[in-house]
């Protein structure tokens, strides 16, 4: 399969029409989650985590780098602190190519995915109170096909991505996917309706 540029993917996401949910009444907790695409002897993949099984919130599940936004920070400011703080990787505004479209997680989060592209694989230093496992996904392993469940509890399907040694739900699952819709297949794919397993909605 083809290597897509850094140039396709901007230009992708340039062209790229976002879907963006209205939380001005702060209902929902905003965040963002970095997905950031990174080559590792001359192949290209993204970095996916799973969190601890000590963490309160979300233990044991697959998870882009990311979390909250602090008060008045924007999402690709706290998408970039984010990976600082979880990898130890810092990178720049000039990493940014785009953003994707915001997904309203069943826990009450407003998730905003930002992508990033850096040409090297940086050395990372994950901390291990947010990060159990980092796995490097790459781009062919991305476009398998996902699975898609009906479950009793939602009319939505449930989306499951076939990577990292597992089946990856949503929400990481549906961020994940549009990227591979999005940036790798220049495909106008939608994902606010694809469901999250039961165990996530707390």
């Amino acid at each position: 399969m083809a290597l897509i540029t850094r140039a396709q993917a901007s230009d992708r996401l340039t062209a790229w029409r976002r879907r963006s949910i209205d939380n001005s009444d702060g209902r929902l907790r905003a965040s963002a989650v970095a997905v950031t695409v990174v080559h590792r002897d001359g192949v290209a993949g993204i970095w996916v985590l799973k969190r601890p099984d000590s963490m309160r919130n979300h233990a044991a599940q697959f998870a882009l780098p990311g979390g909250r936004l602090d008060p008045g920070e924007m999402p690709v400011d706290a998408a970039l602190r984010e990976l600082h703080e979880e990898l130890g990787i810092e990178l720049g505004a000039d990493a940014v190519l785009g953003v994707l479209d915001d997904y309203e997680t069943r826990s009450g989060y407003l998730m905003t995915p930002v992508v990033c592209w850096v040409d090297d694989d940086p050395d990372i230093t994950p901390n291990p109170d947010e990060v159990a496992h980092v796995f490097f996904v790459t781009f062919d392993d991305l476009r398998k096909a996902p699975r898609f469940l009906s479950i009793p509890e939602s009319d939505r399907p449930v989306i499951q991505l076939p990577i990292a040694n597992a089946l990856v739900h949503a929400p990481t699952a549906a961020v994940i996917y549009q990227f591979a819709e999005v940036v790798l297949a220049g495909r106008d794919t939608r994902v606010h309706d694809l469901e999250q397993p039961v165990f996530a909605w707390r």
